[in-house]
């Protein structure tokens, strides 16, 4: 008897333990099938973007002037001037930390305001980097202001600025801040159909755009996030 009750008790536990392992088959399936799904919808919806030169070409612009770029953060998009003429849009990924401006170090935000490229960048693990000047002179005007930083960081950061290089990443303010490709996740995160922001507070596009970009950009192109 006691045999039999084990029989019965052995094939209850396997068949409980199978059950639990073809609920988590099925259920990994179904989330590889979804996310297949998503990327090929993605796929289709980027067939229709059109290249730099394309976007050109329909405004009769043989050449570009006074490049410039505003970034909005609402509407998750680059926008590429020349002088004043919309060339083209790009989609955007900002900050894990979408509602607020950047303040600190890891604070997972985008900057807002005026900045412009100090440093580009054509071997980087994001593919491609165009420095921003983050933080600005109005930032750390800002942050000493409000006792954020105190005089001397000011002045550590205030002479990089004013000698036209990247200030410094070594004080509560952060830095390292720029606009750069996706890298080894370009496959499928630049075919989501959904924006998902996963930077420290960069700027990301996907490495087809930043390609477009970096032929155009030079230090000194103003960049305006908003």
């Amino acid at each position: 008897m006691n045999e039999l009750n084990t029989a019965k008790d052995y094939d209850n536990h396997f068949s409980q333990n199978f059950s639990l392992l073809k609920n988590i088959f099925l259920t990994i399936l179904t989330i590889i099938i979804f996310l297949a799904g998503v990327v090929v919808y993605g796929m289709i919806l980027n067939l229709r973007d059109v290249t730099l030169q394309e976007s050109m070409n329909k405004l009769g612009l043989d050449s570009l002037k006074n490049v410039n770029i505003i970034v909005d953060r609402k509407m998750f998009t680059l926008y590429l001037f020349s002088d004043t003429i919309l060339v083209k849009k790009y989609r955007a990924s900002f900050g894990r930390n979408l509602y607020d401006k950047k303040k600190f170090f890891n604070d997972g935000a985008t900057p807002v305001g005026s900045y412009s490229i100090c440093e580009i960048i054509d071997n980087h693990k994001y593919h491609k980097f165009l420095g921003l000047n983050y933080p600005s002179e109005s930032d750390i005007v800002d942050a000493l202001r409000n006792g954020i930083i105190n005089q001397k960081e000011f002045d550590l950061i205030y002479r990089d600025l004013i000698n036209g290089h990247c200030p410094t990443d070594k004080t509560i303010l952060g830095g390292k801040i720029g606009i750069h490709g996706t890298g080894r996740f370009n496959f499928f995160l630049s075919n989501l159909p959904f924006v998902f922001n996963w930077t420290n507070g960069s700027i990301a596009l996907s490495d087809k755009h930043i390609d477009e970009l970096f032929d155009i950009i030079s230090k000194g192109t103003k960049v305006v996030i908003k």
